[in-house]
């Protein structure tokens, strides 16, 4: 398979990134090199240019140094001879690895949660999602503190830095804790006024666009409503739950009322998201578990999207909200590429172009389902009509 290039373009010097992950027994290298498409992706969009992979294939990491003896002498080499800044891991690294890892390496060390939680830092604009990641790094840096103390009197700045990292370099776990307990107590203030909003839409149908990360929710939202949502190609560019009134008309011979519904485009999920950042952002979510109806957006072109559905289910099961009324939204049906549809989901049925799947879809799965393009406007309509014929039978069901 092609591997997908990264690049950032900057007029300052980016760092220079190496991207390490295991290869497990069961798991096919098709598989590894989208995983570590999507970890360059998180690299790009916290500002890496990645130039190299290593991947070794073992059962599980070495709990001492991830990589075997003999591949991270080669990874060594590779780090030294380019003066790579970063290395980074597909999986969370346990406090004695980085700390193994630094000494070997003498790199900045980052894995894929504080990868995670340095690109939300980045992106949070608002009070509630500064909190709220603010709260996760804690809560995530608490048990890697003596790490950190070690690691900032080389390593200042850059990828992974941003937060309490920069903040804590003198402290020690008692400040920590009362940090986390500060922001915990600052979050209930500030969740007391979301629930305060939230009582006063009592009685209006709501809808929630759900999702993997960077799957076009936000650009559905404008669609729909006509906002000016962020809708950026980069990861987890909106983090906080953005509402929006949505109207609701249907063509008909006969009169049909218009319907009035809320609309909320949501924080979206990914593989292996941290589980500091589920916690912090539940308050969040709670627009998700409020819902009347998911709207479960997929992007269709991507060719592991079988298995970003797979992670937004178990996310939304999580969460408490994996039982929900559910209309699932195909987007980007303009990029469709058939790779792996049939064998990730439909097993031996084949699947040669869009019409092979959505025939196939609606003949396999007992759940509703659109297919869009929100970037061209391709069958909006269809969409409209469709969450017309939800929202109108809601309506009309007994509370």
């Amino acid at each position: 398979m092609k591997k997908k290039s990264y690049q950032v373009k900057t007029e300052e010097k980016a760092e220079t990134a190496v991207l390490l992950a295991v290869e497990k027994q069961q798991q096919s290298r098709e598989q590894t090199d989208d995983y570590l498409n999507e970890l360059a992706f998180l690299a790009y969009t916290a500002g890496a240019d990645v130039v190299k992979r290593f991947v070794q294939r073992m059962e599980y990491p070495n709990p001492k140094t991830y990589f075997g003896t003999g591949k991270l002498s080669e990874v060594k080499s590779f780090v030294e001879n380019k003066s790579i800044d970063t290395v980074i891991f597909d999986d969370e690294l346990t406090p004695s690895q980085i700390r193994n890892l630094e000494k070997e390496l003498k790199a900045k060390i980052i894995d894929r949660s504080t990868l995670i939680l340095d690109i939300f830092a980045k992106n949070a604009k608002t009070n509630r999602a500064k909190t709220q990641v603010e709260l996760a790094q804690s809560e995530y840096l608490l048990p890697r503190l003596t790490r950190m103390w070690t690691h900032l009197e080389k390593q200042r700045g850059g990828i992974g830095m941003k937060g309490p990292g920069e903040k804590e370099i003198e402290t020690d776990r008692r400040i920590i804790r009362d940090k986390i307990s500060l922001l915990k107590t600052k979050l209930e203030e500030i969740d007391q006024q979301g629930v305060t909003q939230r009582k006063s839409r009592t009685g209006q149908l709501r809808l929630a666009l759900v999702g993997y990360t960077n799957v076009g929710k936000s650009t559905i939202m404008n669609a729909l409503t006509k906002a000016s949502i962020l809708a950026e190609n980069k990861l987890f560019a909106t983090l906080d739950s953005t509402v929006r009134k949505l109207v609701l008309t249907v063509e008909s011979e006969t009169y049909q009322p218009p319907i009035i519904t809320l609309i909320s485009d949501t924080v979206g999920f990914i593989r292996k998201l941290p589980h500091q950042l589920i916690e912090s952002f539940k308050s969040t979510l709670d627009e998700i578990k409020e819902a009347d109806v998911l709207l479960h957006v997929v992007d269709v072109s991507n060719p592991v999207f079988p298995n970003q559905m797979e992670v937004v289910k178990e996310t939304l099961a999580e969460i408490g909200a994996g039982d929900k009324p559910t209309l699932t939204i195909f987007n980007k049906i303009d990029n469709y590429n058939p790779r792996a549809t049939s064998d990730d989901i439909f097993e031996d049925e084949a699947i040669y172009n869009l019409d092979d799947f959505k025939r196939t879809w609606y003949a396999n799965e007992n759940v509703p389902a659109v297919f869009i393009s929100a970037l061209n406007k391709d069958d909006i309509n269809m969409l409209r009509a469709e969450l017309y014929d939800i929202c109108d039978n809601l309506a009309k069901q007994p509370y």
